[in-house]
């Protein structure tokens, strides 16, 4: 049994050690808004934050995590979805099927907790997340609106 910290709460849960965070949050916890793409780090449809950094959790064991550890899943990004990348995505209608955009927002939003106003380039190195649907280019201008309402 281990005590872990997502989005302000204190949960119990019962999984091996080794298990990917991933699948704690989504089977054990029933947060199914991380999604599950890859399984090996390289989509980001996963990405949740860990004291506020942005993390790919199919790969990050329940290990890594500590009662003192913040997790957050994109449930608990904000409580109405009312962060300014949610605000920015739903006024540019920025995802076209949506299945990666939960953990595109949470890779953007932990890159905005470091980078405030990140140019072009520094989106493109940042935000490696893949939308199948193309959806890059309005992903790009929600950013940059999303730093405006910052």
């Amino acid at each position: 049994m281990k005590t872990l910290k997502v989005n302000g709460k204190r949960i119990k849960v019962d999984a091996d050690e080794g298990t990917p965070l991933l699948w704690v949050i989504r089977e054990q916890l029933g947060m199914t808004g991380t999604k599950f793409g890859c399984g090996i780090a390289q989509c980001g449809a996963c990405t949740i934050h860990i004291d506020g950094k942005a993390v790919r959790s199919c790969v990050y064991p329940l290990s890594a995590v500590t009662e003192s550890n913040d997790v957050t899943t994109i449930e608990g990004l904000s409580e109405n979805g009312d962060h300014p990348v949610q605000q920015a995505w739903a006024e540019l209608d920025t995802p076209q099927c949506g299945y990666c955009q939960p953990g595109m927002i949470m890779a953007v939003a932990g890159m905005l907790n470091d980078m405030p106003n990140p140019s072009d380039e520094q989106i493109d190195a940042q935000i490696t997340n893949i939308c199948r649907c193309g959806t890059f280019q309005r992903v790009r201008e929600g950013i940059h609106l999303a730093a405006k309402k910052s």
